[in-house]
């Protein structure tokens, strides 16, 4: 990276660091006022947006970027007026800075308490998904902290409008402009520089592929919540509802394929894929789903794909699913311990001790019973816009909402004392 471009980013981050200590004291009366001018400046701008997004697209159609990415960097006029809903939305959830989450009094009369407050400056690292641009900076901003977006090139154009948008708002509302920044450079030498930056950035939170995630984990000096990818499986259990069944895997794999909560793994109970297999199959290849299965799916349907390893680690991010029959409960358990990636995990059972051994013995984020995979998200959890879906145990797991973009100090109160 050239000394110039290095300098803006410290820069960028220098001013984020400033404006974060800016931020933090704001009551948070001031801060949703932010939040709804953002929301109301999206609606007014959205022509604006859409342009810029426009421009974006045609260059990844030009660049022959798969459809499942181009779905993701797609802005249309629905998905503004949805982002600036969930905007919206955030004001309306409980702030969490300054929640006391414990306290007490001790012998001698010094009372403690634990409170939380914000991280700081918090660096997002994405790829494609202009929304996650906005949705971060509310998430932000509600929390007290100011951000950092460094979005992929794909974007550029969209991100760009999308935060000269929030800054323009926030700053008419009172807050400082500079809570909400874009990092300067197209290129990986500034993400770089930005996995550098410690003590200017408090954290830095990735979402994107694995590729992305594993790279800033590994070379980022700032600490990094990870967020991983979505390899979910379906287990269809022997004692399940084979029509619940159906309209849960069909949900989970096609209702949205381009995101990470997708099913990508279907597993049957051997007791009822004579039955299961045939139905699913048609449902599949009507949502346009191409199966890669073993030997048991291959021979129940002539247009499945022989499975392989890449097959049972795949995020597919397309509509393709690998299958299986599995002979029992343990062996779909063994299964999605050696391929899941943590994120989420579903079984359809009406046996309650097979859904608890099933939610006991799994280890993912999320654990589904009778539900799609297609939930573990923010909104769909009550917590508004996420930040991400984390798929580590430290600090936070699953969707992560406002408590988790906040740290936490202790206040000691005397009155003189020494000790």
């Amino acid at each position: 990276m050239t000394t110039s471009a290095s300098s803006d980013v410290l820069d960028t981050a220098r001013r984020a660091k400033a404006a974060a200590a800016e931020l933090a004291p704001q009551p948070s009366g001031v801060r949703d006022a932010a939040l709804l001018a953002i929301a109301d400046a999206l609606r007014a701008r959205t022509g604006e947006i859409l342009t810029a997004n426009a421009a974006d697209v045609a260059r990844a159609r030009d660049n022959g970027t798969g459809e499942a990415m181009i779905d993701r960097l797609t802005l249309t006029a629905e998905r503004v007026a949805a982002i600036a809903a969930d905007v919206a939305h955030v004001v309306t959830l409980p702030d969490p800075v300054g929640e006391v989450l414990r306290g007490s009094t001790l012998a001698n009369g010094l009372e403690i308490r634990q409170i939380r407050v914000p991280l700081g400056v918090v660096g997002i690292i994405y790829e494609a998904r202009p929304n996650v641009t906005v949705d971060a900076a509310a998430l932000c901003l509600k929390s007290g902290n100011a951000v950092l977006l460094r979005g992929s090139g794909s974007a550029y154009a969209s991100n760009t409008a999308l935060v000269g948008v929030v800054r323009d708002a926030i700053g008419t509302a009172g807050l400082p402009a500079d809570a909400v920044q874009l990092v300067p450079g197209e290129s990986r030498d500034s993400v770089k520089e930005l996995m550098r930056a410690r003590g200017l950035v408090d954290v830095l939170i990735p979402r994107g592929g694995a590729s992305l995630i594993r790279t800033v984990v590994e070379e980022s000096t700032v600490p990094v919540i990870e967020t991983g990818t979505g390899n979910c499986h379906v287990y269809v259990d022997e004692h399940a509802d084979l029509d619940m069944a159906l309209r849960v895997l069909v949900n989970a794999k096609a209702s949205r394929v381009s995101v990470c909560n997708s099913a990508e793994t279907v597993l049957v109970h051997a007791a009822v894929a004579g039955a299961f297999l045939p139905r699913a199959l048609s449902a599949l290849a009507g949502a346009g789903v191409t199966v890669h299965g073993d030997a048991a799916w291959q021979a129940a349907g002539d247009a499945v794909l022989p499975a392989t390893d890449e097959d049972w680690a795949a995020e597919y991010l397309s509509l393709d699913i690998a299958a299986a029959v599995v002979p029992d409960l343990d062996a779909a358990v063994a299964h999605i311990r050696r391929w899941s990636s943590g994120h989420t995990e579903a079984i359809v059972t009406r046996d309650q001790a097979a859904a608890r051994r099933f939610v006991a013995q799994v280890d993912a984020a999320a654990v589904m019973v009778n539900a799609s995979t297609r939930f573990t998200d923010g909104a769909e959890f009550g917590f508004g816009a996420e930040i991400g879906i984390s798929t580590q145990k430290l600090h936070a797991r699953g969707p992560m909402g406002l408590p988790e973009l906040t740290s936490t100090k202790y206040v000691v109160t005397g009155d003189g004392h020494i000790r």
